[in-house]
C-alpha cells in the first residue's frame, strides 16, 4: 500500500498534459505550438461548444478539422472531427509542432464568425492509465496500469531532457559563432579607424611643410 501512494504521489508530480481552452469562430483557424522530442506519442482530446450556450443558433453538425505538422512544415496529420474528439501522432523529428484547428459548418457562411469555445488536453507519452481498471477491484491491476503509465512518462522525461540538451547545444554553438564575428568586427573596426587616422595625420603634415609651417 504504501509502494501504492509513492506511485500515485509521483504521477501528480509529473505535469506532463497541457490542459486548455481558447475561443474560435466559425470557419477560424487557431494554432498552438508544442515542443516536442522525437519518437514521442502526443495524444489529444478536445470539445466544441458554443461561448454563449444561450445564443448559439448555429448546426449541431459543427466539427473541427485537426491538422498537425512537424517542424519542418510537412502536414503529418490531416482529419475531420465532430464536436468532440481524440487525435494522436507519433514525431518524427524533435522540435516545435504545430496543431492548428479549423472549425467547419454546414450552414450558410453568412452565419460564419460566430464564436466557439474549444477545450484542449494535450498529454505526451506512450501510455495513459485505463480509468476503467482504476474501476475494478483489482489492486494489481490498478498498480501495474500506473507503473506502466509512470514508466511512459519517464521516458518522456528522458527524450525531453536529451532534446533540451541538443537545443543547450545549438544554442551554445550560435553564441560562440557571434562573439567570434562580433570580435573579428571589432578588429576590423579597430584597424579602419587606426589607417585613417594615420592618413589624416600623413596629410596634415604634407599641408603643414607644403605651406612651409614647419
Amino acid at each position: 500500500m504504501g509502494f501504492r501512494r509513492v506511485v500515485f504521489l509521483l504521477l501528480g508530480y509529473l505535469p506532463l498534459a497541457a490542459a486548455m481552452y481558447f475561443d474560435l469562430g466559425e470557419q477560424e483557424q487557431k494554432c498552438i505550438i508544442e515542443e516536442v522530442p522525437e519518437d514521442t506519442l502526443v495524444t489529444g482530446n478536445f470539445l466544441l461548444e458554443p461561448w454563449d450556450v444561450t445564443a448559439f443558433r448555429h448546426s449541431p453538425h459543427l466539427g473541427v478539422t485537426v491538422t498537425v505538422r512537424d517542424p519542418n512544415q510537412e502536414v503529418q496529420l490531416s482529419k475531420r472531427y465532430g464536436k468532440f474528439g481524440k487525435f494522436t501522432f507519433t514525431a518524427h523529428a524533435s522540435g516545435q509542432h504545430y496543431l492548428c484547428f479549423q472549425t467547419n459548418s454546414t450552414m450558410f457562411s453568412v452565419f460564419a464568425g460566430e464564436k466557439l469555445k474549444l477545450h484542449l488536453d494535450v498529454q505526451m507519452g506512450e501510455h495513459s492509465v485505463d480509468r476503467n481498471v482504476e474501476r475494478t477491484k483489482d489492486n494489481l491491476q490498478i498498480l501495474e496500469s500506473n507503473l506502466q503509465h509512470l514508466t511512459s512518462q519517464m521516458t518522456y522525461i528522458t527524450r525531453q531532457q536529451e532534446y533540451n540538451r541538443e537545443k543547450e547545444e545549438i544554442f551554445r554553438q550560435i553564441s560562440e559563432e557571434t562573439n567570434s564575428k562580433v570580435l573579428w568586427w571589432a578588429v576590423i573596426q579597430t584597424c579602419i579607424l587606426l589607417s585613417v587616422g594615420f592618413w589624416q595625420i600623413k596629410r596634415l603634415k604634407d599641408f603643414f611643410i607644403a605651406k612651409k609651417l614647419v
